[in-house]
């Protein structure tokens, strides 16, 4: 299976799937013109790792800011990683970065935390 790398753009987060270390990683600005023509490769690359899923999944999400139509293409990439560990094949944990005073991105962690059901993990990144 292939690994998926995006670089990150002023639009775009960066993307990094690994299927042999069972790593997913989205870090960035999500504003993409077409966000699911963004996130599409990002969902279908999810079903196909489904069935050779990793026993142990971490997923780290370290988004600046999204847009609306982002946030509905998180929130399906999301809950295909919810089917894949309710299906059993892989125990997924979801990492959600946000920084120290960035409210608004702790309330989105916590709103994806209250509708995913897998190990939903906030984690703070203290300022430099």
């Amino acid at each position: 299976m292939d690994t998926i790398k995006i670089e990150g753009s002023p639009k775009t987060p960066a993307v990094f799937f690994d299927a042999v270390a069972g790593h997913l990683e989205i870090k960035g600005r999500s504003i993409p013109e077409n966000s699911i023509e963004f996130y599409k490769p990002l969902v279908d690359w999810l079903d196909a790792y489904a069935s050779t899923a990793k026993p142990v999944t971490n997923v780290n999400v370290q988004l600046e800011y999204f847009n609306t139509s982002s946030s509905k293409c998180i929130l399906d990439v999301f809950k295909k990683l919810e089917s894949i560990h309710n299906g059993g094949s892989s125990q997924i944990t979801i990492n959600w970065h946000y920084e120290q005073d960035d409210e608004d991105m702790l309330e989105a962690g916590e709103d994806y935390q209250a509708i995913i059901n897998v190990p939903f993990k906030m984690v703070e990144i203290e300022e430099e």
